[in-house]
Parts: structure tokens; sequence; C-alpha cells
């Protein structure tokens, strides 16, 4: 441990004033040599070494009554880099030229810098309205959150004795809701599926992909790093080929054993040469945009939600990249994905098993280019911190909870806020009050991260990798802290009183789900294993499992559309509602084994129609959500 902290290997820095633990460390790298049981307890200016940083258990093992102005060596060294470690996880305490360890406060723009931009920024994240923004400022940003609070508080007690669906224990303060029943699919819906099942046409994976390609041109995103064009005879039938190949998980040779004209060589050749990470985002993009402009996506939602989830992905035992996860129990990764309400993902992560998810929710959604922006986040368990609500919030985005809300601690605005109905939930009388104080004082700090944020110096995952580790030295930390205790109990407190709101929740989760398995369905390959040990490459298998899946769900998209026009020209009456029912994660029409045959890449398709002559409307008016989704096979 001495040979790793010494200073011409690693550089320590204190990231407030608070130096203590590095004062011990250099103290205890002075008697490193020491080889007695004692060391002295005064440092070279004669000043007793402070070691008020521990706990009193460790004060206890270090401090020997008989031995005043002593520390017990071994003990006290062990204190130290205890300490440490506990530092260099909080960020009170940062490594020179580290990454993962640096001091994320330097990556901050000034703060002069930010009041130039500010009053935009303000308006274009909704904390702010038009005309407001140069008036707003740390007593706004408070009352703000204050009124937000007690507003939604007040609003939760007033409508408690009409809430039918909410009991909350008054000794415990548990809330506890009535299961929803859904009114299960009506039977025009559930014809109209049938129908639309039956009448789907037989596909193959590669012509799926192949007319994709023709119609929305994403595979004209790829190339080699040069910039130039491609050398390649067939340039788009190659990257339909190798977009199958890699997006279905299957090895390029033995896919070339199964696709003729085509050599394993050449495919890992284009894969690891033309295809980049920043370019198949692009590719998955332009996918998805082209989903949103066709007029059955409306059926499905309006792309102003989005759910964030990962599910497991398997990589072999003797991966040295992969981890142990302990909810699955096996080793691999994680496949984060954020799929959209229209069931398009917008984006894709793959993130090791150790890592917390929920640094990855807002860094998904500033990383999506396409034109579908949502604004509403729905989050698994991980997604319930304070840093990752306050964050979602300072950025204007409106984050979820979904799972797992029973246990979680509801905030007071104040000392004295007491409720007829609804006061058993915050706890004791006059706990869990939020510091609005200590809010206001950091308002600067807190404007310093969002914009920088939102302009790229520092990413939203280095960040939230340090406000959630709990340090006790910085405000900023700490103030992160109370913004998102107010956040997360206002969004609770929606959670419980809007039985609308919970369905829609409902269905985002349900969305999600299904488009795990449906990818996973289209990545059989090598038995689902990723068999990468790049973390690279890892993660390009998933951006390419990830631009399969939004080819089919964009293709089968076309073909229900296609199927209601020749419904309605025959005479069906098609409600929307009964067409939100119908999932694009439809999967029996689609063949994936056999031979398969490139005989598709050649045939060009004719247009294709985004008119869909149904009105939409009643779906927003009513603010309907399916409750019926379908599943992938």
């Amino acid at each position: 441990m001495f040979d790793l902290a010494d200073n011409d290997k690693l550089k320590f820095t204190a990231t407030s004033e608070d130096s203590r633990v590095l004062d011990a460390l250099a103290h205890a790298q002075r008697h490193q040599a020491a080889r007695g049981e004692y060391i002295t307890a005064f440092n070279e200016e004669g000043k007793e070494v402070a070691i008020s940083f521990a706990t009193q258990n460790w004060r206890k093992a270090v401090l020997d009554k008989t031995r005043t102005g002593q520390f017990v060596r071994k003990h006290f060294e062990a204190m130290v880099f205890t300490a440490l470690a506990e530092e260099l996880r909080t960020g009170d305490v940062a490594v020179v030229g580290s990454e993962e360890y640096a001091d994320w406060s330097e990556q901050l723009l000034a703060w002069e810098v930010v009041q130039e931009t500010l009053g935009s920024y303000l308006v274009e994240v909704g904390l702010a309205e038009p005309g407001e923004s140069a008036e707003f400022d740390a007593k706004s940003f408070r009352r703000q959150l204050e009124d937000k609070l007690r507003g939604a508080a007040a609003a939760a007690d007033a409508g408690y004795p009409e809430n039918d669906g909410l009991v909350i224990d008054p000794e415990t303060g548990i809330p506890s809701l009535k299961a929803f029943r859904a009114d299960g699919q009506r039977p025009s819906a559930k014809r109209l599926e049938q129908e639309i099942k039956a009448r789907m046409p037989e596909r193959s994976l590669m012509g799926i992909v192949a007319r994709t390609a023709y119609w929305v041109e994403w595979w004209r995103r790829f190339g080699p790093p040069s910039g130039n064009e491609p050398k390649l005879t067939d340039p788009l039938g190659r990257y339909v080929i190798v977009t199958f190949v890699k997006g279905t998980n299957m090895g390029p040779y033995e896919a070339a054993r199964h696709i003729p004209g085509v050599s394993g060589h050449e495919l890992s050749y284009v894969a690891n040469k033309h295809f980049s990470i920043q370019l198949l985002n692009e590719a998955v993009a332009d996918l998805v945009n082209a989903h949103a402009r066709l007029d059955i996506s409306q059926a499905w939602g309006d792309g102003t939600a989005v759910a964030a989830d990962g599910t497991h992905m398997d990589t072999y035992l003797d991966n040295l990249l992969s981890e142990t996860s302990v909810r699955y129990g096996k080793p691999g990764g994680i496949a984060y994905h954020h799929v959209s309400d229209t069931y398009i993902a917008l984006f894709t992560h793959f993130i090791p098993c150790g890592v917390w998810e929920a640094v990855y929710i807002i860094e998904g959604l500033l990383k999506n280019t396409s034109e579908v922006q949502p604004t509403t986040v729905h989050a698994d368990t991980q997604g319930q911190s304070f840093p990752v609500f306050a964050l979602a919030h300072l950025l204007g985005f409106d984050l979820m909870p979904i799972r797992n809300w029973k246990e979680l601690t509801f905030y007071r605005p104040s000392k004295q806020s007491e409720y007829v109905h609804i006061d058993a939930l915050f706890g004791e009388p006059g706990k869990n009050v939020i510091d609005f104080d200590l809010i206001e004082s950091q308002f600067r700090h807190l404007m310093r991260v969002a914009v920088s944020v939102r302009e790229g110096t520092i990413s939203s995952s280095t960040l939230l990798k340090r406000p959630r580790s709990g340090s006790r030295k910085n405000a900023t930390y700490a103030a992160f802290r109370e913004v998102g205790r107010v956040i997360r109990t206002v969004q609770l407190l929606r959670y419980l009183t809007d039985a609308p709101l919970r369905r829609r929740v409902t269905a985002a989760t349900n969305k999600v789900e299904s488009f795990n398995r449906f990818s996973q369905w289209i990545g059989f390959g090598n038995r689902g294993v990723i068999a990468d040990n790049d973390p690279i490459e890892q993660e390009k298998a998933m951006k390419f499992n990830a631009l399969l899946t939004n080819a089919v769900i964009f293709h089968n998209a076309l073909d229900i559309a296609e199927i209601v026009r020749q419904l309605l020209e025959e005479g069906w009456e098609i409600a929307p509602e009964d067409l939100a029912h119908i999932s694009p994660y439809l999967t029996e029409h689609i063949n994936r084994f056999g031979e398969y045959s490139t005989h598709e890449l050649g045939i060009q398709p004719d247009a294709y129609e985004t008119k869909l002559d149904v009105d939409f409307t009643p779906l927003r008016e009513q603010d309907l959500t399916p409750a019926g989704l379908g599943q992938a096979a």
C-alpha cells in the first residue's frame, strides 16, 4: 500500500479544505520504515496529527492509554488506508491525472461562463419561463422547489379522502395501493390483433435488413476510418450482411458457412474497420427518426416518454472483463436500453454487472441524437437515488419511479409542515425536513453542474458516481441530495395520487421488458453469449443488436400499417384504441434459421407509405395508454 501511495506513482489531492486524511497519510509515510509497535502522534512541526476523521472505534484502536502521544503503528496505518479508500470513493480525495478518480469539480465550467448562457438554459429545461430567466436566482430556485413540494403534499392530502386506491397505515406510515385491475382487451382489439397476425407476410431477417437499408439508407453511415468511400464491390450488401451477422450474435466464420458468397475473414474485417460505436449510434438514430415519421407510431405514443432498464447478457466464465451478477448469479454484463413509448430503442449501452446502472439513465438521454427527445423517464429501482432525481430535474427531465417505493422516505417542506390525512407518510413530526437553506447557498454550483453536463465538459456518469457516494465534506454533494429529496418526494406523491399516471408507468415498464425479450430473440447466435473480450467490441455487439432490432420494429410497423390499410378498404372500422394494443414486437412471421439467401439484397423495394387514415387524437386527448402489450415470442 505504501508503494502504491508513493507520490512518484499516485499524487493525491484533497477536493475540499479538509486535508486531515492526506495529512495522516503523509505522517504514516514518514514512519513507514519504523519497525516498532508505536510511532509518534506529532508531526514535524510538533503538532498532534488529527485523526478526528476516523470513527470512535478506529480511534480507540489507534490510541493506547498507556502510551500518551503515540499511535499503535499497524492500527494507524490500517486506519489511514481505509479512510483513504473511502475518500477516493466519495470524491473527497482525487488522484491527479486520473479519469476515474479525478477532481470532477475542475471539469465544470466557470460561473462567469455559465452566467452567459444560464438564462436561455433555464428556459430550455423548463426551470424558468421566457422573460423570467433574467430574474431567476438562488431565491427563485429555492421558492420554486418549496412551492413544488408544498403543492404536491397539499394536493395529496386534500385528495386522500376520495382516493379509494391509496391506504396509509397511521402507525407505520407505509402506503399501499389497491391492485389495478385492467379491463382487459376489448373483443374488437382481439379480433384486430388476430387478423393482423394472420396477414403478416412471411419475412426473413436478411430481407428485413436489406429493405430498411434501401428505404432509410442507414448503411451510408458506415465506411473506413479515413472517411473515404468504401472500396467494396457492393457496400450496401456487405453492410447489410455484417449488420445481420453481428446483430444476431453469430460469429463471422460460423455465419459464412450459411451465407453464400462471403468469407469469415471478410465479414470480420468489415465489422472491425467500417463500423464504429459512433457510426452505429447514428444508424440507430436514422431508424428511430424514420419510425417516428410513421403515422402508425402515434398509436403507441408521442415520443415524449422513455423507459430505461437493463437486461443480463451472458459472457464466458473465463472472460477477464466480465463480472458475476449478484442479481442473476452468473457472469456477464448488462445491456442497458432506453426504449421509447413508441417501442423503438433510442440508445443502448453495455455495462459491467458491478456498475451502478443509474449513472447511465441520464447519459443515454444526453447521447440520444435522434429527433425523438423524450422529457419523461421511467427507471427501475436503481434510478431512485437522490442525485439521479436531482440531475434529471436540473436537466429538464421528469424522472418517474416504478418499483419498491413503499419503503422510501418522504420529506417535509419544513418542521412545521403537518397534514390532516397523509402526515404519517413523512415519519415523526419535525423529522425528515428539506434543508432549503443549503440548496439556496449552493445554487451557483448546482447550475454549474447542470450546464457543464449539458455542454459536455463533464459526463453525467462521471458526475453521478460521486454525488451518490455520501460525502460529508462537500456541500455540493449535500445540495444534490436535498434537491433529489424534494423531487423524489414530489414524484412519489404524484404516483400515489394519480391512477392514470400509475397505468402509464406500468405500460412503460412492460414495453422495456418486452423489448429486452424481443432483442434477445433476435440475438439468438452463440446461444446469446457475448464472446468478445474487448469492451469496445462488447459495446459494438449491443449496438449491432439494437440496430437490427430497430430495423425489425420499423419493418413490422410498416407491415402492420399496410394490413390496416387493407382492412380499411375492406370496410373494417378500426378504433385507435384497438390499434394501440398491437405491438410491433411480432415474431411468428419471421424466419431466423436455415440457409440465409442473399438474393433480396439486389431487390430494391418500392417506396413505403407513412400515412395512415386513422385518427389518433383521441388517444392523446384521453391520455389513454394500452394496458395489454404484445409479447415477443
